[in-house]
C-alpha cells in the first residue's frame, strides 16, 4: 500500500514514495518466475536439454539428440519415425546452427529452401537455432517463414450463462468485425449442442465463410463437428514429455488418427500445443520451455495435420512471468511456420494485467502478420470470455484498431459503426429465435432478444441461464439435429442469405479446399498457402494491405476533419466576422497610461472561432482578463494582432503598445502569454501553454498578475496545473487544425487594430 501523503508530512517509513506509487499499478498484480531449470523453470536452454545429434543407419534414425533408439519414447520414435526426412537429415544436421540462423534473416534465402531444411533438424537443433535469434530477428524471420501471404484473425465467443441468444449477437458481431474463425466453449459441459448451434446461426450472419469451433471434449467435439455445427477443430493437444502426453490418455497415433477423423469428414484441423504446457501439469522432465515445444512442433509436422495453435496457449502467463519467456513465445511459433504449419500465433491467454505488456506483446505478430494473429482474440467481454481472458478483449477491441491503423498493418479486423453492429446483432437473435421455435427447440419472447441486442456482456440481459439452455442443448443431441436442419429452418424462416452462407461451408466440407494449409473462406473464396502463398522475399513483396483494405483499416472513431471542427465552433469555414462585443476602430498606438495592460488577441479570436479548447467561450475569456486587470488595479486595452498568430509575439507586441510595457497575447485555442516590452521574444514572464486546462479563475488571475507588474510588484505566477493528461494525443488534431485558421487570417504588413470592448454585448455569444 502506498505511505505516499498529500499533506507533504513525513512519511511513516523510509521508502521512496514512488515505490507506493508503483504499487498501486497493474504492473504490480503480475508475478515473475525465477530461472530454476531443476524446478522446470528454463526458457532457451536447459543443462539437462540433450545436445542436437543425430545418426541414421540402414535409412532409420538410430541415435537422435542424444538417444539411441532403443531408449527413445512414444514422441522420439513417432518423430524419427515420421518427421525426420532422411535423406535431407545428413546435410541440415551439418550445417552450422548460426548460418541456418543467418538464412531465416536473409531476404535472398527462399522459404522454401528452408522448410526443407527443417525436415532434416532434430528437436534439439531446431530450437538451438531459433534461440540464436533476438526478438526481432524471430520478427523478422516469422514475416518470412508464416504460411499464407494474407493475416486472419479468430474470436472467441462465449459468455457465463451459456446463452444461445447473447452467442448468436455476438458471433454476427465478430464476423462484422472481420474475424475468419469463431472459437466457443461453454460453462457447462452439456451446454456444447446449443453453444454450437448458436455461433452457427450468428456466424452466418453479415457474409458467408466464417469457420466456426466448438471446443469441448475431443470425442464430443468430433460428433458435433460430424453434424456440421463445426467447421474446424484445434483441441487435439499434444505435448513434449511422454508422461504429459499418456496422463490423458493419449498417444501421437490415438492423436494422429483424430486428425484424420476430422479431415475425413471435412473438418479443418490445428494441434494445440505451447509452451509451460508440461510444467503446468508437473511432466517437465527439466527440459526448457522451448525444447519441449520444438518436440510438439516435430510431432505435429509428422501427424500431417494441417496446422497448429501455439504461442504458450494456457501456460502463456507462465511462460511470460520468466525472463526472456516473451521472446520464447514467439521463437515457438516461428518454428511452427518454418516447419510449414498453419500457425494460430497464441495470444488467446492474457498474460499480465499491464496494458502495456498487453500492447507490447501483441505488436511484432501485428507487425510481422500470421495466419491467424490471434487463437482467441476475446470479441466477448473478459468476465464473458470462458476460455479465461485473451490477451486482447471485447473491451479493448477500438485499441487494437488503432494500433492497426498506426503502424499501417492488417490485423485482421475492420472498424465498425453502431448501426451496422446493432443492426447484425437484432437480425442473429432474430435469426436464432426462429431456428428455435422452427425446430421445435424453444420460443423466446421480444423482451428478451431486445435485452441481449443492446448488452454489452452476460451481466445485462435478461436471457437464457446456464441451466436453462441445458435441455434445449440436450434435444439437439437426441434428435441428431444437423447443420442441414438449421439451413432448412432459416430458409424457411425467410433467412434465405443465412441458409445459404451456411450451405456455403457445408459444401466446403465436401471440396475439402480449405483443408490446405493456412486454408480461410472470404468471399466465398478458399484463400490458403496453396493459392495465397506468402512470398515475402524483402521490400516490396510480401503482404501490403490493397487501398480498400487500407481505407477499412482507417475507418476508427474519433477522426477529425477541418469541417468537423469548423462546425464545432458554430460557424462556417469562410466565416470572419467581427464580434460586435468586440469592433475594430482603427490603427492601435502606443499607449501612455503607465498602468495600461494590452491584451493583444490572434487574428481569428472571435472571428471565426470563439472557443477555447477547453471549452470557454472567448467573450468569457476576455471578460475574466480584463476584471483581473481591473482587479490589480490596471487599466485593459484590447488589440486585434494580424501579422502574427504565435503567442509570443503576440504578447511581445501587446506589450510594446502597452503603455506600462505589460502585455497579454492570447490566441483562439485559449493559449495565453504575459509578456514584457524589453524582453526576447521566447522570455515571457508566464504562459500558460496547456490552455485545454486552463479555467476562468486562471485567466483572471494573469490579468490581475499583469496589473501588479505594472506598479513594480513581482507577483507568484500563476501555474495551470496538470496530472499527466496526454493533451497531445486529445488536443492536438483539433489544435493544428485551429491553428491553421489562425494563421491563415495572418496579414505579415497589417498593423495592430484598435478594438473598442462592449462586454455588454457579450452575453448572447458566450451562450452560444
Amino acid at each position: 500500500m502506498s505511505d505516499a501523503r498529500k499533506d507533504g508530512a513525513a512519511p511513516a517509513s523510509n521508502r521512496w514514495r514512488r515505490f507506493g506509487e508503483w504499487d498501486a499499478r497493474p504492473l504490480r498484480q503480475d508475478l515473475f518466475a525465477a530461472e530454476n531449470p531443476e524446478a522446470g523453470f528454463s526458457v532457451f536452454h536447459s543443462p539437462y536439454d540433450p545436445a542436437p545429434s543425430l545418426t541414421i543407419e540402414g535409412g532409420r534414425v538410430s541415435v537422435m539428440d542424444g538417444k539411441a533408439a532403443g531408449d527413445f519414447d512414444i514422441i522420439d520414435a513417432f518423430i524419427a519415425a515420421h518427421h525426420i526426412d532422411p535423406e535431407m537429415a545428413p546435410v541440415a544436421m551439418a550445417m552450422d546452427p548460426g548460418a541456418i540462423a543467418r538464412k531465416l534473416v536473409d531476404i535472398n534465402v527462399p522459404r522454401q529452401e528452408l522448410e526443407a531444411l527443417a525436415r532434416g533438424l532434430t528437436p534439439a537443433r531446431l530450437a538451438e537455432v531459433v534461440g540464436r535469434l533476438s526478438a526481432l530477428e524471430i520478427t523478422f524471420a516469422y514475416a518470412k517463414m508464416r504460411q499464407r501471404q494474407s493475416p486472419g484473425n479468430q474470436a472467441h465467443v462465449t459468455n457465463a450463462k451459456d446463452d444461445p441468444l447473447q452467442l448468436a449477437a455476438d458471433s454476427a458481431t465478430a464476423v462484422a468485425l472481420g474475424f475468419d474463425e469463431i472459437e466457443t466453449t461453454m460453462r457447462v459441459a452439456s451446454n456444447g449442442w446449443a453453444n454450437a448451434l448458436a455461433c452457427t446461426v450468428g456466424a452466418a450472419v453479415g457474409r458467408g465463410g466464417v469457420l466456426f469451433q466448438c471446443s469441448i471434449e475431443e470425442a464430443e467435439e468430433l460428433q458435433i463437428g460430424l453434424a456440421g455445427l463445426a467447421s474446424y477443430a484445434e483441441t487435439v493437444s499434444v505435448y513434449g514429455t511422454e508422461r504429459a502426453f499418456i496422463d490423458g490418455d493419449d498417444t501421437p497415433w490415438s492423436k494422429a488418427l483424430l486428425t484424420a477423423a476430422y479431415a475425413s469428414r471435412g473438418i479443418k484441423a490445428r494441434c494445440t500445443s505451447g509452451a509451460a504446457a508440461e510444467l503446468l501439469m508437473g511432466f517437465h522432465e527439466q527440459r526448457s520451455l522451448l525444447y519441449l515445444e520444438a518436440r510438439c512442433l516435430c510431432l505435429q509436422r509428422a501427424m500431417g495435420v494441417q496446422g497448429t495453435q501455439n504461442g504458450g496457449i494456457d501456460g502463456a502467463p507462465l511462460t511470460a512471468s520468466m525472463a526472456g519467456g516473451v521472446r520464447e513465445l514467439m521463437a515457438e511459433n516461428l518454428i511452427a511456420v518454418w516447419l510449414g504449419l498453419e500457425c494460430a500465433s497464441g495470444n488467446d491467454t492474457r498474460t499480465s494485467e499491464s496494458e502495456i505488456r498487453v500492447g507490447a506483446k501483441i505488436t511484432p505478430y501485428l507487425l510481422a502478420g500470421s495466419d491467424l494473429i490471434c487463437s482467441g482474440f476475446g470479441s466477448i467481454k473478459k468476465y464473458d470470455n470462458s476460455f479465461n481472458p485473451s490477451l486482447f478483449n471485447g473491451e479493448e477491441i477500438e485499441d487494437y484498431l488503432v494500433l492497426q491503423r498506426d503502424f499501417q498493418t492488417d490485423g485482421g479486423l475492420t472498424p465498425v459503426d453502431e448501426d451496422q453492429v446493432l443492426g447484425v446483432r437484432m437480425h442473429a437473435v432474430e435469426a436464432l429465435a426462429d431456428v428455435l421455435d422452427e425446430l421445435g427447440l424453444a420460443k423466446v419472447g421480444r423482451e428478451r432478444l431486445l435485452s441481449v441486442v443492446f448488452a454489452s456482456g452476460s451481466e445485462e440481459t435478461q436471457s437464457y441461464t446456464a441451466g436453462e439452455v441445458t435441455p434445449i442443448s440436450a434435444a439437439i443431441k437426441a434428435r441428431g439435429l444437423t447443420a442441414l436442419d438449421v439451413v432448412r429452418a432459416l430458409a424457411r424462416r425467410g433467412y434465405a442469405e443465412e441458409a445459404e452462407n451456411l450451405l456455403l461451408m457445408l459444401r466446403q466440407r465436401i471440396s475439402g479446399d480449405y483443408l490446405q494449409t493456412s486454408a480461410l473462406v472470404r468471399d466465398g473464396r478458399v484463400m490458403s498457402a496453396v493459392n495465397d502463398p506468402n512470398d515475402y522475399r524483402g521490400p516490396g513483396t510480401g503482404y501490403r494491405m490493397p487501398q480498400k483494405r487500407w481505407q477499412q483499416v482507417q475507418g476508427i472513431r474519433n477522426v477529425l476533419t477541418r469541417e468537423r471542427v469548423l462546425a464545432a465552433e458554430n460557424v462556417a469555414a469562410d466565416a470572419a466576422g467581427d464580434a460586435d462585443w468586440l469592433v475594430p476602430a482603427g490603427v492601435a498606438a502606443k499607449g501612455a497610461d503607465p498602468h495600461e495592460v494590452v491584451i493583444g488577441v490572434s487574428p481569428a479570436f472571435a472571428r471565426q472561432l470563439h472557443q477555447t479548447t477547453a471549452g470557454h467561450a472567448l467573450a468569457d475569456v476576455v471578460a475574466a482578463l480584463v476584471g483581473g486587470i481591473e482587479d490589480g488595479g490596471g487599466t485593459a486595452r484590447l488589440v486585434r494582432m494580424v501579422h502574427t498568430a504565435d503567442t509570443s509575439f503576440l504578447g511581445l507586441a501587446a506589450a510594446r503598445l502597452s503603455g506600462s510595457g505589460f502585455g497579454i497575447g492570447i490566441q483562439a485555442k485559449g493559449t495565453t502569454v504575459l509578456h514584457q516590452a524589453d524582453r526576447m521574444p521566447h522570455m515571457n514572464l508566464e504562459l500558460f501553454s496547456n490552455a485545454p486546462l486552463a479555467g476562468l479563475d486562471h485567466y483572471r488571475a494573469l490579468g490581475r498578475n499583469a496589473a501588479r507588474h505594472t506598479f513594480g510588484e513581482a507577483p507568484e505566477p500563476v501555474v495551470v496545473p496538470t496530472h499527466g493528461e496526454a493533451l497531445g494525443a486529445r488536443f492536438h488534431v483539433r489544435v493544428a487544425l485551429l491553428y491553421a485558421i489562425e494563421t491563415g487570417l495572418i496579414e505579415p504588413t497589417g498593423h495592430p487594430i484598435e478594438l473598442t470592448y462592449h462586454p455588454e454585448k457579450r452575453a448572447p455569444e458566450a451562450a452560444q
